[in-house]
C-alpha cells in the first residue's frame, strides 16, 4: 500500500526487490485518504486464495518474526490478534474544559498499547469493513473487528516495534537500527 502518486511510479527500492514481469507476490496498491480506505483497497486487491490478512504499519520497521507468527496462528484459529505492549506509564486524563488540568488518573493494570501487525481471518476483516459506518474512521482494524463481536487477542510485543511518526521517533529508530544484530 503506497500513496497513489508513489503507487503510479513505485520507488526504485521496490523495483529492485520485486520483478513484476516474473509473477512476483508483491503487489503495489494505491492507498486511500484514511487508514480504512487503504485497508479496503488492499482487501479488494487480494486473490481468492488468501484466507488470513495481516495489516501492518510501514512506519513500524522493527517487528519481530515471532510476533508475526503468533498473530498468524491466532488468526488461523478464527480470532483477531494484535501485537501490543502493556502500558507502564501513569496515565492522566485531562479535563474537557481545561485541557491543561488533570481530571483523573487512569488505572493502567489492564491497558495495552495496540501495535501492528494486526491479523484476522479475511472474511472477518471484510465483514468489519463492510458494516462499519462510512464516517467511522477507526484508528485500527481491531476496533472495527471488536464492533462486530469477534474476539481480538493480545500478542505481547516489544517497545522496539515502535511507530516512526515524529523527528524524535526517527532519531530513536536510527539508534535502534545501528544496534540491531
Amino acid at each position: 500500500m503506497l500513496p497513489p502518486e508513489d503507487a503510479a511510479q513505485p520507488p526504485r527500492f521496490l523495483s529492485d526487490i520485486s520483478d513484476f514481469s516474473h509473477g512476483s507476490d508483491l503487489s503495489i496498491v494505491p492507498g486511500g485518504e484514511h487508514r480504512c480506505d487503504s485497508v479496503r483497497a488492499g482487501l479488494a486487491a487480494l486473490g481468492p486464495e488468501c484466507e488470513i490478512v495481516l495489516v501492518h504499519d510501514g512506519a513500524r520497521p522493527f517487528v519481530q518474526r515471532g510476533v508475526i507468527d503468533a498473530v498468524i496462528r491466532l488468526a488461523r484459529r478464527g480470532e483477531g490478534a494484535i501485537a501490543a505492549v502493556p502500558v507502564n506509564d501513569t496515565l492522566k486524563e485531562a479535563a474537557a474544559a481545561h485541557p491543561d488540568r488533570v481530571e483523573r488518573t487512569v488505572a493502567r493494570e489492564r491497558l495495552w498499547r495496540a501495535q501492528t501487525p494486526q491479523g484476522f481471518p479475511r472474511g472477518v476483516l471484510e465483514r468489519a469493513h463492510e458494516t462499519a459506518p462510512r464516517d467511522a474512521n477507526a484508528t485500527d482494524d481491531a476496533a472495527m473487528v471488536e464492533r462486530i463481536g469477534v474476539p481480538v487477542r493480545l500478542v505481547p510485543d516489544s517497545i522496539r516495534n515502535m511507530k516512526i511518526t515524529t523527528p524524535d521517533d526517527l532519531a530513536l529508530a536510527e539508534l535502534l537500527a545501528r544496534k540491531a544484530p
